[in-house]
C-alpha cells in the first residue's frame, strides 16, 4: 500500500461528544471532521463499527456481526431532521456530558427511539432507496436480521442454546421463523440502512475535505454472533458447535498471562476449499466503507495461537500455520489494491514479515514502545522506522502517553527519554514532545489518539488487555477539542510536510 504523507487522530465513533450519552454519526460526527480539517489532518482512524454484546463489556472487537453496524452508533438528531422521530422524543433520551459512556443506558434510551422510527417509516409507506439497500446487501443481512430476531426470541442467549432446529438452521425451520418473524427482522433490517445511510452521507463528507477514513477488522469473530451462527464449518466448533479450541495470544508485553480472548478460532481448511469465500466479502464489505483498513492482529493470518477450550488463561496454548501465501494470493485476484494496515505489535516472525513485504502492507510502530527496552535493535524507535511505516504514540490499547510517562516507566527509562529527545521536560509536556517525534519521522502516516493530543492522563484510556470490564467507555465531553490545538496541529502539520 502506497499512500501520501499525512497525520491523522484515532478517535472511535463511540468517543464522540453527544447530548445522548455515545458517539453517533451525527453533528458531533461532522464538527470533528471540520476540527480535522481545520488542524490539516488527512486521516480519522476508528475502531469497528459492528454491533456489540452487553455482556463482552460492548468491545468492538466482540461483535455481533462483522457485516453489520452498531444501531446505538445512529444519530438522533439525524432521525429527527427526517421527520422520524418527535422533538420530545429527541429531548427525552438527553443525558448528562460525562467521560463514560453508560452502555446499559444508552441502550435503554435509544432502542426504543428507533423502534418509533421505524414505524413512522412503515407507516409512510417504503422508499425505493431502502428496498435497493436489502436488496445489494442481501447475502449477509437477510440472515443477520434474522439472528437478532430470534436471539430477540430466545432472551439473548447463545444461539448453540437454542432448539437443535434452529441452531443448525433447519431449512424449513428457517422458512417458518422468517414469517413469523417478518416484522422483527424487517425492523433489523431498517436499522442497518439507517445507519448505512447516515454513514455514507458522513464518509462523502470526509472525502470532500481530504479527509480518509482507517476502519478496523477485528482478525476474529464472535462466537455468539451471525457469522458462526451462518456458518459453523468455518470454524473449529465441537459436534454441538461450542468452540473445540479459542483464540487468544501468549503472554507479552501487555499480559504475563497472555490473553484468553475465547474468539473460536477459523478452520483454515474449509476457507481454502471455498476458496476464501466470506473472508474475500468481509474485506471488500470494509474497503467499501472505509478508504483504508487495519486488521487487528495481523499475524493471526500467518500462525495462530490456539488454546484448548476451557482454559483460564491463554498460556497454555500453541502456534498453529494458516494458508497465509495461498490467501493473499487468491485475495489479490478479487481484489488487486489492498489499502492494508497489519497491526504487527508483539512477538513477530519472519514469516509474517514476508507476507507484509511480499503484499506490500505496512506495519504499525508505537513510540511508546521505543523506550525502555535495552535492545539497540529497537523497531520502535524513531531512528529505526522507515516510510512505510505507520507511526503512533500509543494505540487504544496502551495507557496515555503522559500516563505511560509519569506512572509506567522508570527513572532510568525516563533518563532515556531525555537523552533521546537532548533536554528535560515536564510530563505536561511530554504529548506534544511525542506528537513532534513522529511527525518528524519518515513514516508516511503518523497518527495519535485523541487523548494524547489533549495531554490527557490517568482515567483516560480506552482500553486495558486482558481485562474485560470498565473499557471502551471513554468519551470526549462537548468543546474539548478547541480551535487553538487545531491550529498547533496544523503548525506542526506544516513543519513536517505532512499537508
Amino acid at each position: 500500500m502506497r499512500t501520501r504523507r499525512g497525520s491523522g487522530i484515532l478517535l472511535h465513533v463511540t468517543s464522540l461528544p453527544t447530548p445522548y450519552g455515545i458517539g453517533d454519526f451525527g453533528p458531533s460526527a461532522y464538527r470533528f471532521i471540520d476540527w480535522l480539517e481545520k488542524a490539516e489532518q488527512s486521516f480519522w482512524q476508528i475502531l469497528p463499527l459492528n454491533p456489540t454484546h452487553i455482556q463482552y463489556d460492548n468491545s468492538p472487537y466482540h461483535g455481533l456481526s462483522t457485516f453489520a453496524f452498531n444501531p446505538l452508533l445512529i444519530s438522533p438528531d439525524l432521525l429527527y431532521k427526517r421527520d422520524l422521530i418527535k422533538k420530545s422524543e429527541l429531548n427525552s433520551i438527553h443525558m448528562k456530558p460525562s467521560h463514560q459512556v453508560q452502555f446499559k443506558k444508552v441502550i435503554q434510551n435509544k432502542m426504543p427511539v428507533l423502534y418509533k422510527a421505524y414505524e413512522r417509516f412503515v407507516s409512510s409507506g417504503r422508499d425505493g432507496e431502502f428496498d435497493r439497500f436489502c436488496e445489494t446487501n442481501r447475502d449477509w443481512l437477510d440472515d443477520y436480521a434474522l439472528y437478532v430476531s430470534l436471539k430477540n426470541k430466545f432472551k439473548g442467549k447463545i444461539w448453540t442454546t437454542w432448539p437443535p432446529e434452529f441452531r443448525d438452521r433447519h431449512p424449513e425451520v428457517m422458512k417458518q421463523a422468517r414469517e413469523e418473524l417478518h416484522e422483527l427482522i424487517e425492523r433489523e433490517r431498517f436499522i442497518q440502512y439507517l445507519s448505512a445511510s447516515q454513514w455514507e452521507h458522513l464518509k462523502t463528507y470526509c472525502d470532500d475535505r481530504g479527509i480518509q477514513i482507517i476502519g478496523d477488522i477485528p482478525i476474529y469473530v464472535e462466537h455468539d454472533s451471525a457469522d458462526v451462527w451462518m456458518n459453523p464449518d468455518l470454524f473449529k466448533l465441537d459436534k454441538n458447535k461450542n468452540a473445540s479450541v479459542v483464540a487468544g495470544v501468549p503472554p507479552d508485553y501487555f499480559s504475563k498471562t497472555g490473553q484468553l480472548w475465547g474468539n473460536p478460532v477459523y478452520n483454515w481448511e474449509t476457507m481454502k476449499a471455498n476458496g476464501y469465500d466470506w473472508w474475500i466479502r468481509r474485506i471488500r464489505r470494509h474497503l467499501a466503507l472505509f478508504d483504508i483498513v487495519r486488521i487487528d492482529h495481523f499475524r493471526g493470518l500467518v500462525g495462530y495461537w490456539e488454546i484448548p477450550a476451557g482454559q483460564k488463561t491463554a498460556i497454555h496454548g500453541r502456534w498453529v500455520e494458516a494458508p497465509a501465501e495461498d490467501f493473499f494470493h487468491t485475495l489479490r485476484k478479487h481484489l488487486p489494491a489492498l489499502p492494508i494496515i497489519a497491526e504487527d505489535l508483539g512477538t513477530i516472525t519472519p514469516d509474517v514479515r514476508e507476507i507484509m513485504y511480499r503484499n506490500e502492507l505496512p506495519g504499525m510502530k508505537v513510540l511508546e514502545f521505543a523506550f525502555g527496552n535495552v535492545n539497540r535493535n529497537n523497531p520502535h524507535i524513531l531512528h529505526h522506522i522507515e516510510h512505510r511505516n505507520v507511526i503512533y504514540t500509543g494505540t487504544h490499547d496502551n495507557a496515555t502517553i503522559r500516563t505511560w510517562f509519569e506512572t509506567e516507566l522508570s527513572d532510568q527509562s525516563r533518563s532515556e527519554v531525555f537523552n533521546y529527545l537532548g533536554r528535560r521536560i515536564p510530563a505536561s509536556a511530554i504529548h506534544w514532545a511525542f506528537i513532534r517525534l513522529a511527525m518528524m519521522s519518515v513514516a508516511d502516516m503518523a497518527i495519535f489518539p485523541v487523548q494524547d493530543v489533549l495531554g490527557l492522563g490517568e482515567g483516560h484510556r480506552m482500553n486495558r488487555p486482558g481485562t474485560s470490564e470498565n473499557n471502551w467507555k471513554w468519551c470526549l465531553k462537548p468543546g474539548q477539542l478547541k480551535n487553538s490545538l487545531a491550529l498547533k496541529m496544523a503548525e506542526l502539520t506544516s513543519i513536517y510536510e505532512r499537508n
